[in-house]
């Protein structure tokens, strides 16, 4: 173990610098991600079964979604919001950067005879044109992206939507993460959710208080010594923030709620839903 790499990875990264690339299509790990998502009794990766059929009916209502609208699930993982989608006559497309997500969800609309189309795309690639009547991106995919990532990304999104087209997400506020706080310790595991064989996770959050940005960072060491390092950054929002930067990539903010079930917005959430419009 080269103890001056540890070192080294310790000390407080620029933000947005990355780690390992593409980890969530990492063959372990999106085993374990896809655990996650399914599992019904918390919301670690995706939301509780009864909160996403709840969000579904808003957005249907919420947007004047009729039978046959074209919707666009950015970052769709398993499909549990395209298939309830899909289940009130919707036309609908996920996306997602995870093999393992995809082909669940493909294979569950097979089994339910759901007529969905699915793509394996990282959705900063997107090249989508005039075709969707909404589009989704939700639980706080918005916030892990650079600022060059999410302009790119808001552009991809304006150009796929129809003229007016909605566009929905939601995003997190620095009062989840005063409330979470950071996580900081290690653990020694024979299996995990890093890796398959013996390893040890160095925990470490780094806070960037000015920018409303932080870091979860966990340092990797496996027993013949190699080390990874896997960071998920964060861009926490206020409510004028977050739409100046919709303002910025030509959508007008329509509404802005707690949440995406429909709870009235207050200053001290720790989420922001939000209902925009392509101008």
């Amino acid at each position: 173990m080269n103890i001056e790499i540890i070192k080294q990875l310790q000390e407080k990264p620029e933000p947005f610098t990355p780690g390992e690339p593409l980890f969530w299509d990492d063959p372990h790990i999106s085993a374990q991600m896809l655990k996650w998502h399914l599992n019904p009794e918390n919301d670690v990766a995706s939301r509780r079964p009864e909160t996403i059929q709840k969000s579904v009916s808003w957005l249907i209502a919420s947007l004047g979604l009729q039978a046959g609208d074209s919707i666009l699930d950015l970052g769709c993982g398993p499909g549990l919001y395209t298939a309830r989608l899909a289940e009130r006559g919707l036309r609908v497309t996920g996306v997602d950067y995870s093999h393992r997500s995809i082909e669940h969800a493909t294979e569950f609309a097979r089994q339910h005879n759901l007529d969905i189309r699915y793509r394996y795309q990282d959705y900063l690639t997107l090249e989508d044109e005039n075709q969707y009547d909404a589009a989704l991106l939700i639980y706080g995919d918005f916030c892990p992206l650079s600022p060059e990532q999410r302009s790119r990304l808001l552009g991809n999104v304006h150009c796929a939507l129809k003229p007016g087209g909605h566009f929905v997400l939601d995003v997190t506020t620095p009062t989840h993460r005063k409330k979470h706080g950071n996580r900081n310790g290690w653990y020694a595991v024979e299996t995990g959710f890093w890796k398959r064989r013996p390893h040890l996770v160095l925990e470490e959050g780094f806070d960037y208080p000015e920018q409303s940005i932080f870091l979860d960072q966990a340092i990797v060491i496996e027993e013949g010594g190699k080390v990874s390092v896997y960071r998920n950054w964060f861009q926490d929002f206020i409510r004028e923030t977050i739409a100046s930067e919709l303002e910025a990539g030509g959508f007008t903010v329509k509404s802005v709620w707690n949440d995406l079930t429909g709870t009235p917005f207050s200053e001290d959430t720790e989420w922001i839903g939000i209902v925009a419009r392509k101008k």
